[in-house]
């Protein structure tokens, strides 16, 4: 926790440096994630799969090629199935993700420029059920890491379209990888 800490204070700070003489920005989207339930001790374990969830973030461009961002994204609740001892049982899993990552941008011509980022995220995830011992929660600082495409609009809005991997993969909850379909002001 103290890393994800010193790594949202150090990410902010040279967010705010940055802004005070370049082009920061906001944006929102969905982002669609699978969902696993693979808990030892069960079996005929079933989970919803692929599910929208939300995703806010902010940045700054320190020029047309670098910069930094900042992010949160929630990847909804999913229904879980499973037997344990020969008893059927429900549940469901819940999981968040919060980044702060350096990103380098490929501009192709005005409108178009592929980007990568790389940082730290944590990540939690929860399981909940009246089964009893199936109640647990995890979390964890871990890498994060992201490829896309951005398509400018106008000078103020655009679209992006991206691949992000959140740590490493859990026996429950929201799958590491996902796709991310935003939209993005910048100021």
């Amino acid at each position: 926790m103290k890393k994800l800490i010193f790594a949202l204070i150090a990410g902010a700070t040279a967010m705010g440096a940055a802004q005070a003489q370049n082009k920061p920005y906001l944006g929102a989207g969905v982002v669609a994630a699978d969902n696993t339930f693979e808990v030892s001790g069960t079996t005929n374990r079933s989970a919803e799969g692929y599910k929208a969830g939300g995703k806010i973030f902010g940045g700054v461009e320190i020029d047309q090629n670098f910069g930094v961002e900042l992010g949160h994204t929630d990847f909804k609740k999913t229904d879980v199935g499973f037997t344990r001892n020969g008893v059927a049982g429900r549940g469901e899993t819940d999981g968040r993700a919060t980044y702060v990552a350096a990103k380098a941008t490929a501009p192709m011509n005005e409108q178009f420029s592929f980007f990568g980022k790389l940082g730290v995220a944590h990540t939690k995830a929860k399981l909940s059920s009246a089964t009893p011992g199936m109640t647990r929660s995890e979390s964890d600082n871990a890498l994060y890491a992201g490829l896309g495409a951005q398509y400018n609009l106008s000078q103020q809005v655009a679209l992006t379209l991206e691949y992000e991997r959140y740590g490493k993969k859990r026996d429950f909850g929201p799958k590491p990888d996902a796709v991310t379909l935003a939209a993005r002001y910048n100021f």
